[in-house]
């Protein structure tokens, strides 16, 4: 179900609205009982007619129909969203979570998209998951944080879904479920109305079947979206980043990515092997530092009153949290900086354009009891620049497989447009 036709045939009438809405309906009813996607509700099909019937009522003339018209997006379950519990996929009292509708929410009602409901998300976005199946083999998992986002997209439940990412909660289930996930540069968009993991590293972004898509929810939900015209020319540069970072992949991923660069050397790219992140154990180390330290902060009030509520790796981030002091956390915000900026010094004395990476070390790994590892995505999201996952294609099981672009910090338009060109080598 790409997002950019849906709208455009949404918008004409070519696609009746209500008929659209009982396709979504009935389609819930066969495929979620299977995957487990969406947070229940009661009598989500009346809810959606009335709201598509009130947005008709609003904008009869297709000519002035705002630009997601009648599209039903989902929600990761950390979004507050008038009308809606926020459990945060924990077992805690709801009423903890409570407060005024995400901005980015009502970003999306107000460009006239629907609420499709909430997303399944891993208990505060952590490791301990949901449900949630992934919809290729529903043996495997779909990835998380924002398992249910992914999945609901993957099996077009919704051409649209908001996601979360702190380590890697967007770029994995979206190459896990083989569509397109986008993460902005950290504070991008405004990450208000959403129950934090650690507001230091925290990103807001999306899902969606297509790449036009993406561009799409770009120009209506990331502020000030401003596309230059830039693009990749064969003289363009790319980097890929090795060392012990790259060897954290599997050779099966290893063997698809490399698949990849040489299409790209043989359309005339200039690739760039760099080891831009060195011993990336120290890296991870320091991220997980930032991060259990700011949820540890984050929980503090509620893990004193409802400590025998929350599962068993929630729980240990928290105790280690804990134990990481004020100093140790700036020590670790300073590293972050300092990587930072030497990533960004090889990518300008090199002229790269673009990073390309995997966007896993393997293929969706089975079983629900884990969503997979976050570590090839984890150092663009310490350092905050924006990435996108794009499909590559599927194993001999049928599981995809995804790579993941990085761009340099604050020109996310800039990435966007780098990404259309690999995008349409790739599907050529």
């Amino acid at each position: 179900m790409p997002l950019k036709q849906t709208v455009n045939d949404l918008k004409s009438g070519k696609l009746p609205l209500l008929e659209f809405i009982e396709e979504i309906c009935n389609r819930i009813d066969q495929v979620e009982p299977h995957i487990h996607s969406l947070l229940p509700e009661v009598n989500r099909r009346e809810r959606l007619r009335k709201e598509a019937n009130e947005l008709l009522a609003k904008f009869p003339n297709p000519t002035n129909r705002p630009p997601l018209f009648g599209i039903p997006v989902g929600v990761k379950d950390l979004f507050n969203v008038d009308g809606f519990e926020t459990k945060a996929g924990s077992a805690l009292p709801s009423s903890l979570f409570k407060g005024n509708e995400a901005s980015i929410v009502s970003q999306l009602k107000k460009n006239g998209a629907l609420i499709l409901g909430k997303t399944v998300s891993t208990e505060f976005a952590y490791f301990e998951p949901g449900p949630t199946c992934n919809p290729h083999n529903i043996k495997h998992t779909p990835g998380g944080s924002s398992s249910g986002s992914a999945a609901a997209v993957a099996s077009g439940l919704t051409p649209l879904a908001l996601g979360t990412q702190t380590i890697g909660s967007i770029t994995r289930p979206a190459a896990f479920c083989g569509i397109y996930g986008f993460k902005p540069t950290s504070g991008r968009i405004y990450t208000d109305g959403v129950v934090p993991f650690s507001p230091t590293a925290d990103h807001i972004g999306f899902f969606t079947q297509d790449f036009d898509g993406i561009e799409l929810a770009c120009s209506v939900l990331v502020p000030n979206w401003k596309p230059n015209g830039m693009q990749l020319t064969s003289k363009s540069v790319i980097g890929v980043a090795t060392g012990s970072y790259l060897q954290q992949a599997n050779s099966e991923i290893l063997s698809k990515y490399n698949e990849v660069i040489q299409l790209l050397k043989q359309n005339g790219f200039k690739v760039i092997e760099v080891d831009v992140f060195g011993d990336i154990e120290k890296v991870n180390a320091s991220h997980k530092r930032i991060v259990a330290y700011d949820f540890a902060k984050v929980h503090e009030k509620w893990f004193k009153q409802y400590e025998s509520l929350y599962r068993l790796n929630t729980k240990k981030l928290v105790l280690e949290g804990q134990n990481i002091s004020h100093e140790t956390w700036l020590q670790a915000c300073n590293e972050r900086d300092v990587t930072k900026l030497y990533v960004e010094r090889i990518q300008n004395e090199n002229e790269i354009n673009i990073w390309l990476t995997p966007a896993t070390i393997s293929v969706a790994t089975e079983g629900l009891s884990s969503t997979g590892s976050p570590l090839m995505n984890l150092p663009w999201t310490y350092i905050g620049v924006p990435t996108l996952s794009i499909p590559v294609g599927e194993n001999e099981l049928g599981l995809p497989i995804g790579i993941q672009v990085a761009g340099a910090f604050g020109k996310d338009e800039e990435l966007i447009e780098n990404c259309l060109v690999v995008n349409n080598l790739l599907k050529d």
